[in-house]
């Protein structure tokens, strides 16, 4: 099978490109990649039908949207409650803060007592279950039975009823109109008109600044994916740099190290010869400053006497040697012969001290 079969070289190439960094994991691939293996490059391309943008397989991605849809209706649905169930705490609380601070009138006192009664039986209510019969008895031994007892009355109910809308309405007013100063702190002096079109508006904004958000962050992925990419292609082509260099080192560097080596001993061997001369000349200059031409031509003179003097004794110690070496012929004889002109002058020499001591003594 070829490779043309399912991918060109040119525009083939880069769709299969955007399809792995898009559909698949990141793997970097390059063309050439691609072209050497082309019967992954068709599989790479055969998976890609078959998945969505996440890399889930269509079918568990149809699964996965309506699943997300069913949790966001439930979610939707819970929030409403939890909403409304917060705003009747709040005015509660409200209320209790006010009581304590001013008086309250009756009808206030009255609308907020049944309203704090209904909301804590229902949650009594809630907290025991479903009337069905239970393994676990019921909390404190409490029926609903019991509980409806403790009902407000119908009348006051429905009364209740009637104002708690318009007191919930004004509470998630304000709760809005806070929300849009909050985003919007110039819109804080318009009037309630102006600022419930901003509020009636404000949730397209806020929708339009998530999805440009959410747009902002696919760029920023796929910008990291194309950093990535680029990286290992930066990272690639340093190695083959540093390959070449080495190379270069290698075969050229070396082949001229020893022509380096012999320049750099002539031009080392050449500086010592100048350094010698340097001194020299130094040593000369320090001469002719020391010694004038009077004291030269003197030493001159003193060292002609001497080298005269030294070769006269040089001449008479040839001379002595010759007479020591015609002695030495003679060899044992010799040295008893002087043995005993050493005694004979030894003893004439005593004689000759006692004699001039005899002289001195009788004169």
């Amino acid at each position: 099978m070829a490779s043309g079969d399912f991918c060109s070289p040119g525009e083939g190439m880069e769709i299969l490109q955007q399809v792995c960094s898009k559909q698949l994991p990141p793997c970097n691939l390059s063309k050439e990649d691609l072209l050497q293996n082309p019967y992954f490059s068709k599989l790479l391309l055969n998976l890609s039908q078959h998945v969505d943008e996440s890399g889930l397989s269509l079918t568990l991605a149809k699964d996965q949207a309506q699943a997300w849809k069913e949790v966001r209706l439930h979610k939707t649905t819970w929030l409403r409650s939890e909403i409304l169930h917060r705003v009747i705490q709040e005015l509660l609380v409200d209320y209790y803060v006010k009581m304590q601070d001013t008086n309250v009138t009756s009808e206030d006192k009255k609308f907020h007592e049944t309203l704090e009664q209904r909301l804590l039986v229902t949650e009594l209510m809630r907290l025991l279950g479903p009337s069905q019969e239970r393994e676990i008895p019921p909390l404190l031994g409490m029926e609903k039975a019991d509980l409806l007892e403790l009902m407000p009355l119908s009348e006051d109910f429905v009364w209740m009823r009637a104002r708690l809308q318009q007191e919930v309405e004004e509470q998630l007013k304000k709760k809005c109109f806070t929300l849009l100063c909050y985003y919007d702190p110039n819109s804080d002096a318009d009037s309630e008109t102006v600022k419930a079109a901003k509020v009636w508006k404000l949730a397209e904004v806020l929708v339009g600044e998530q999805q440009q958000c959410q747009d902002a962050k696919s760029q920023q992925k796929e910008q990291m994916l194309l950093l990535e990419k680029k990286s290992a292609t930066y990272s690639q082509v340093l190695l083959r740099c540093l390959t070449l260099l080495q190379r270069l080192l290698q075969e050229h560097r070396l082949k001229t190290q020893s022509e380096l080596d012999r320049i750099n001993a002539q031009y080392l061997e050449v500086k010592c010869s100048a350094m010698i001369l340097k001194l020299r000349m130094e040593e000369l200059k320090i001469l002719s400053d020391t010694y004038t031409v009077e004291k030269v031509e003197v030493h001159r003179l003193i060292r002609d006497r001497l080298e005269g003097a030294i070769h006269l004794q040089e001449q008479d110690m040839e001379k002595s040697r010759q007479v020591l070496n015609s002695y030495e012929v003679l060899g044992e004889e010799f040295d008893r012969l002087v043995k005993e002109y050493t005694v004979l002058k030894q003893a004439t020499e005593n004689k000759r001290w006692a004699l001039l001591e005899f002289n001195k003594a009788y004169c």
